[in-house]
């Protein structure tokens, strides 16, 4: 569904199941940080609204999207993180490098996932501009944070 027609920060959370004991790793793209951090503080807030415990919520910093599918990879390998997030943004440019950097870290959360056989959810804005970006972590069109961290809280509720 377009954003546009939708707030990334509007979900559901009938069904939701007990999420206290639960833990979760959030890899989060050090690139375009204005919004990488944005998106990583709605992902935060909406963890813990829903009863994950602060503990049990270890962040790791990459340096662009292109390093989330490993980021990810290294957490997920360990038994006790029960799902990943991955934050990053991506902003179209100039040349091909966004489609390039766009397919593979979409191909490589997939893969990450299958592989270890547990939520590992693609939170990666891929906006036309700053402002698109902007719009989509924490402004007009809500957060695309809070999308991911309640998409992997309903995975683990599967």
């Amino acid at each position: 569904m377009a954003t546009s027609l939708k707030s990334l920060s509007q979900y559901s959370d009938k069904n939701l199941v007990d999420m206290s004991t639960k833990k979760f790793g959030i890899v989060v793209s050090e690139w375009n940080d204005e919004i990488t951090e944005a998106l990583y503080k709605g992902a935060l807030e909406t963890l813990l609204k829903h009863g994950v415990k602060k503990y049990n919520i270890f962040r790791k910093n990459v340096p662009g999207s292109f390093e989330l599918s490993l980021g990810a990879q290294w957490l997920a390998q360990l038994d006790e993180i029960d799902a990943v997030i991955c934050l990053g943004c991506v902003i179209q440019g100039e040349t091909r490098h966004f489609d390039f950097i766009c397919d593979a870290v979409a191909h490589g959360i997939t893969n990450v996932s299958l592989k270890y056989n547990k939520p590992v959810i693609f939170g990666v804005l891929t906006p036309n501009n700053q402002q698109q970006a902007l719009d989509r972590a924490g402004g007009k069109h809500g957060n695309k944070g809070d999308e991911a961290a309640i998409t992997a809280i309903k995975m683990l509720g599967f």
